[in-house]
């Protein structure tokens, strides 16, 4: 039996074939049953008739996600909500599922949470990971096709790179280890290495947060360049997100359609350049709109939405006071008070998708900046001996990979952009 992917069904109309799948959905009118059936790469209408009796007294036992082989020869059919028709000639029932939990009635968030492994099944599920897939893929491509060469960082670590307040603590043989945060340490010694480096993997922040926009296990895209300043890594920055975006139109028009997302907006943002404020331009602007922000104050949500809404489009924020960051980070020189890092602010309220910096190449400087984070120099020695062998000005960044996917969509929470999200007080499914 050779078998047909909805999402090629273009190129079969008119033949014979099989798809597997399952029940998403059915209604009946008269002598006529209507048959919605998915398969993960679609969704496709087929239609049973009386006159098939075996076919239409199985049709009318199927319950909802129950498992089915389907023959028959599709057509297009503007009537039908998924644009083409199958006209079904045979039905094989591979299991016949139990009621249901997840109905087209309104579910309340926890039950929809509990039941992850069901709902995301769901027509809007389907697209956000659908999509979630090809940013990830354009992502790889991208670095790929720019001479990155993948190098993967460890999960357990023995350092902190963005505070220690956020680690998850781990017992490693009677040593005290952390789930990563981010794997930019690592990355910076195989960007000595290999000159272009990247990874996507999973990181941990231990936030007591419960916010629309944190998880506190996530994935990160992350970047690291030998000899680039910090000019450099922002137009590599700009470039990655355009590149992305534009892939996603190309390749998952339908599922962003499905999300009844605004398309033109994606377009807008490949078609301009990204704008740019320094820090203490963003808290002029924040408190010219009554915001009452002052010189060192963090940014939160409110303020990130309101200096989007301002521009309309991407906005890097850089020149942060170097108090508010992490050691690493290279001070400016024009005023060592500050450091040459930005943050990429996404438009329609997104929030921060990239945080990024060149980093620190002088060994004085690195030590002095250590001792000023109150941060044990032994566990960092190895990473100081980047700054002894040959080292040289770098930079890079890290992309939240679900923060990208929720405002690529337009999904409104990061829940809805992995597969199986870690929250507060939420470890299953």
């Amino acid at each position: 039996m050779t078998t047909t992917r909805i999402e090629q069904i273009r190129q079969t109309l008119g033949q014979e074939i099989w798809i597997e799948g399952w029940l998403y959905n059915k209604r009946s009118s008269g002598g006529i049953q209507f048959l919605q059936v998915r398969d993960g790469s679609g969704i496709i209408q087929g239609v049973v008739t009386k006159k098939n009796e075996k076919n239409f007294l199985l049709a009318e036992r199927l319950t909802q996600e129950s498992s089915i082989r389907v023959k028959g020869i599709a057509k297009e059919d503007p009537r039908s909500p998924t644009g083409y028709e199958l006209s079904i000639q045979e039905i094989e029932l591979v299991h016949l599922a139990e009621e249901y939990p997840i109905t087209p009635k309104d579910h309340g968030t926890g039950f929809l949470m509990d039941n992850r492994h069901l709902w995301m099944r769901s027509s809007k599920q389907v697209p956000v990971l659908r999509i979630r897939h090809e940013v990830m893929q354009a992502i790889r491509d991208y670095f790929n096709e720019h001479g990155f060469i993948a190098t993967e960082s460890p999960i357990l670590t023995g350092v902190s790179v963005e505070g220690t307040t956020t680690l998850f603590g781990v017992d490693y043989f009677g040593e005290k280890a952390f789930l990563s945060q981010s794997g930019q340490l690592y990355l910076e010694a195989t960007a000595m290495a290999l000159g272009r480096v990247y990874w996507i993997g999973p990181t941990f922040r231990a936030e007591q947060s419960k916010t629309r926009k944190h998880l506190t296990e996530f994935w990160m895209a992350e970047a690291e360049v030998a000899y680039f300043d910090h000019e450099d890594n922002l137009r590599l920055q700009e470039d990655l997100v355009k590149y992305i975006i534009g892939r996603v139109i190309q390749n998952k028009l339908p599922d962003l359609k499905a999300l009844d997302r605004d398309i033109s907006k994606l377009e807008k943002i490949i078609a301009e350049s990204f704008a740019r404020v320094t820090y203490k331009q963003a808290i002029d602007l924040l408190n010219e709109k009554g915001m009452g922000k002052s010189w060192g104050d963090d940014f939160g949500a409110p303020d990130e939405e309101a200096i989007s809404d301002h521009f309309k489009k991407p906005v890097f924020i850089e020149k942060f006071p170097a108090v508010m960051k992490a050691f690493y980070m290279e001070p400016d020189p024009e005023n060592q008070e500050l450091v040459k890092a930005a943050d990429l602010i996404a438009p329609e309220g997104y929030g921060e998708i990239i945080g990024g910096s060149e980093r620190i190449s002088n060994k004085e400087l690195l030590l002095k900046k250590l001792e000023e984070h109150k941060l044990p120099r032994e566990p960092y020695e190895w990473y100081i001996d980047l700054r002894k062998y040959g080292s040289v000005p770098h930079a890079g960044f890290g992309m939240g990979v679900e923060r990208t996917v929720a405002w690529i969509t337009g999904v409104t929470h990061l829940r809805e952009c992995i597969p199986f999200p870690r929250q507060l007080h939420r470890l299953t499914p």
